[in-house]
């Protein structure tokens, strides 16, 4: 028997679990771009951080709604353009996670999308958690001295070190 106080997938209320389809197939698509690259151990908070921005990407690019397995090729291109160094990437993810939220209110649902809601969720790990990293700025020319575990290293947003990490593995992809 249904439980009949929660919302469907498509928020009708006719008693069915709503379940976040395009955000778990965006991390999904996210998880399988770094798998293939083998970049960092999938039970690293560096892969997760990757993992995240990456759907991030993907969820937040998908303005159609209609994240396709046949399309993902074809969106490699704006997934690589959306991560490239010094592209406004926070600025966008803050500006289409608002742009939802008024789509959303607007659409007059009464239940929370949970799509987005676990955007949202993957949005704040990466804002407030701190990762230790390399210190590429304080070591001339940019490169690590000796081995990877020596020479100076600093506290950084996991966004920072998440979103180069994705855009290597959809280059290696």
């Amino acid at each position: 028997m249904r439980d009949r106080d929660r919302e469907s997938a498509d928020g009708t209320g006719d008693g069915e679990l709503a379940v976040p389809m395009a955000w778990l197939y965006a991390e999904y698509i996210a998880d399988e771009l770094l798998r293939s690259g083998d970049l960092m151990p999938p039970t690293s908070f560096e892969f997760r951080a990757g993992r995240d921005a990456l759907a991030l990407t993907v969820f937040l690019s998908d303005t159609d709604g209609e994240l396709s397995g046949i399309r993902v090729v074809t969106q490699l291109e704006t997934w690589l353009s959306l991560t490239a160094y010094e592209q406004p990437w926070q600025e966008w993810v803050q500006g289409r996670l608002a742009d939802l939220a008024v789509d959303a209110v607007a659409s007059g649902r009464s239940a929370p999308n949970p799509d987005l809601e676990l955007a949202r969720d993957a949005w704040r790990w990466l804002r407030e958690t701190e990762l230790l990293a390399p210190d590429l700025n304080a070591v001339p020319g940019g490169a690590a001295a000796g081995g990877e575990d020596e020479g100076p290293k600093v506290w950084t947003p996991a966004w920072q070190l998440g979103l180069p990490l994705g855009h290597l593995a959809i280059h290696l992809f």
